[in-house]
């Protein structure tokens, strides 16, 4: 395989020589200074991403990374693999949680075949950016190759950048693939520097027999590949290909000035990638929410990050970006919409 060409993005800094003029801004607005809390705090974050007093959102996609793992049949979740394809066409005909809740604030969906381990139909919203049938069983060998995983970083920023030509300036990633949790525990467990113990969760819900052995084979994969803990060393040891693919495009999106929502765990072990390879894609996302499982709370700690939702979800699919949406756009709707003192004839404190 002929890898694309792809070298970690350059992102610009925020624009902070912008912060008094959008401060004041958003200080003349009818009421007291601060007292929208964290929507003043991210109206101010996106003038700053864009470099503009005035920040739009337009076109936001939700976008839903799938693939396969060759270790999903050494039961690391309760799942069968035989789920990842059909989940992706319960996404396709509209009927999955990300498509109800998108539906809701009317964002549009891109299901992304990263790595599915089936030939899946021609649809609209399915972009073919199949790099492989599902990785190799990391188990007992890698599950990529350093030219896979190069393709999958490749393949997710030139998605990025037509959304960026197309309009897009703000991207919802989520995920599908049995065992992919499996795989964004030993992501984060190896470049976070966190105990594996406390990164495997209950991912699509096991038991507590089911965790337990989740964690005994995972434990085996981090024994066969303890050096890999580097980004692109352990994307090759524990996949899988929409992990790789979506941190691609997360960086290539900070690279553009556009927003990236991050979703669950798994998102966020991709987020640590792109965070692990060029940190300054911290400054172009929010975290949307925290999981009910336990690791991902432990991830965005490790992270400095501080989510806008604590609902107790653990479903992946860029649900939790989903629902975290209406909050970002109330952040412009306050600035946008809202009359300042002078022009509501309101007297402003002394």
């Amino acid at each position: 395989m002929t890898p694309s060409p792809w070298s970690v993005p350059t992102i610009p800094p925020l624009a902070h020589e912008l912060t008094p003029a959008l401060r004041a801004r958003i200080d003349n607005k009818t009421k007291p200074p601060a007292s929208l809390g964290r929507l003043e705090e991210i109206a101010l974050r996106l003038g700053l991403m864009q470099g503009t007093p005035s920040p739009k959102l337009t076109q936001a996609t939700v976008l839903v990374f799938a693939g396969d793992h060759g270790f999903a049949r050494e039961g690391v979740s309760p799942f069968p693999p035989e789920v990842t394809p059909q989940m992706v066409l319960n996404f396709l005909a509209g009927g999955a949680c990300i498509n109800v809740l998108a539906r809701m604030s009317g964002l549009p969906i891109k299901v992304i075949d990263a790595g599915v381990a089936s030939d899946l139909p021609d649809h609209p919203d399915l972009l073919k950016l199949k790099v492989r049938a599902g990785t190799r069983n990391a188990l007992h060998e890698d599950a990529l190759t350093a030219d896979e995983v190069l393709l999958c970083l490749a393949r997710g920023a030139a998605l990025v950048r037509d959304l960026a030509r197309s309009g897009v300036n703000a991207i919802l990633p989520g995920e599908m693939g049995i065992g992919n949790s499996s795989a964004a525990a030993l992501l984060t467990s190896a470049l976070l520097d966190l105990p594996l113990s406390e990164c495997v969760g209950v991912g699509a819900g096991h038991d507590h027999a089911g965790v337990a052995r989740k964690l005994e084979i995972l434990s085996r994969v981090q024994r066969r590949r303890p050096d890999a803990t580097t980004p692109l060393d352990a994307l090759v040891a524990f996949g899988g290909c929409e992990i790789a693919m979506m941190a691609g495009a997360m960086l290539e999106a900070a690279s553009l000035r556009m927003l990236v929502m991050v979703d669950g765990i798994i998102a966020t072990s991709a987020f640590t990638v792109a965070a692990k390879l060029n940190p300054a894609v911290l400054d172009y996302a929010l975290f949307a929410h925290t999981s009910g499982d336990g690791p991902h709370k432990l991830a965005i700690k490790a992270l400095g990050g501080r989510p806008l939702l604590d609902l107790d979800m653990r479903l992946g699919e860029g649900t939790g970006a989903a629902m975290a949406w209406p909050i970002v756009r109330a952040s412009l709707a306050f600035l946008d919409e809202m009359a300042t003192f002078e022009s509501a004839a309101v007297s402003n404190r002394n």
